[in-house]
């Protein structure tokens, strides 16, 4: 998980449509009615794609040089930046519940405390992960 940036080549075509392409993340293409919806659709396509790869353990491609990228006459290059953890925190954030063990003690001081133990795992877990 983790912040990308990639080339996309844009292309106008004939009634106005975008088409965008990602040369470097093979099966990453889409396209936009106009200008910003390309760059948002843009922006959608690529982080789905590699949030995929990451939930599959597949290796993340390493982004070429946008001065390398051939492309045609009237298409474009432009940078696209992706966050997959952001990504993950709005669209896969459904509750999973997990049993775990913890000590009587530790149990009934906590209780006594109103302590909201979903909450503080949580808290652990970002805590160990270094995100938030």
């Amino acid at each position: 998980m983790a912040k990308y940036l990639f080339p996309a080549i844009f292309t106008p075509e004939t009634n106005g449509i975008y088409s965008i392409n990602f040369p470097d993340v093979e099966g990453c293409y889409t396209q936009g009615d106009d200008l910003q919806d390309a760059y948002d659709m843009a922006e959608d396509a690529l982080c789905l794609r590699l949030y995929d790869l990451e939930e599959s353990n597949e290796p993340i491609p390493t982004p070429s040089n946008p001065a390398d990228i051939p492309f045609t006459h009237g298409s474009f290059i432009a940078l696209i930046g992706v966050d997959t953890l952001e990504y993950r925190k709005f669209y896969d954030n459904k509750a999973v519940k997990k049993t775990l063990t913890i000590p009587q003690w530790l149990n009934s001081m906590a209780e006594r405390e109103g302590i909201n133990f979903s909450q503080v795992l949580q808290n652990a877990l970002k805590d160990q992960l270094g995100v938030q």
